[in-house]
């Protein structure tokens, strides 16, 4: 697979890794049920070939471990780590955590402008920020309209939370040049 055409199967299926068959066959029933393209609600035939084409993958062991290692060798590749994500903020500082998703998808959509989205379980393991908590401020980023959800369901940094990220970055730098005594 081409490093732009690689599709992450686990995020289009919304699911772990992990995930054992049992769980990727109840998944794809699930959303084949609902992106079916005769759903005149929410059908959506691309989603639904992606669907498809991941639960086909997937199901099938040999298939899987061929994916799972070119999709370890897109992960290793695919954005770089915040310094700190080892010791994440404590899940109250809620500024940090909300100026980490910012600069996560604005690296994301840095590195690839043909795909710029993450899904939530990507940005829960990238953030270090827990489901329950991530939640909160992804209703928050996209109430501000700093991010927004892309037709494919992954979300994505909009023009103004480009912005309001240069600014804190412009912020941060100045703060950092008043701080530092002259030698």
């Amino acid at each position: 697979m081409e490093p732009c055409e690689f599709k992450d199967f686990y995020e289009i299926l919304e699911i772990s890794p992990n995930a054992n068959s049992d769980t990727i066959d109840r998944v794809f029933r699930y959303l084949a049920q609902r992106y079916h393209p005769d759903i005149q609600e929410t059908g959506d035939s691309h989603r639904f070939a992606d669907i498809v084409q991941a639960h086909e993958t997937l199901r099938n062991p040999e298939q899987r471990a061929r994916y799972d290692i070119e999709y370890r060798k897109q992960r290793s590749r695919s954005l770089p780590q915040p310094e700190d994500n080892q010791n994440p903020q404590p899940f109250y500082e809620d500024g940090t955590i909300r100026e980490r998703l910012l600069l996560l998808l604005y690296f994301k959509r840095r590195h690839n402008m043909n795909n710029p989205g993450l899904g939530n379980l990507e940005l829960e393991r990238l953030s270090g920020c827990p489901r329950e908590h991530l939640e909160f401020h992804l209703w928050y980023l996209k109430e501000k309209g700093w991010i927004a959800r892309m037709e494919n369901g992954l979300l994505s940094i909009t023009v103004h939370g480009v912005d309001h990220s240069n600014q804190e970055t412009r912020h941060s730098r100045s703060a950092k040049l008043l701080t530092v005594q002259p030698g």
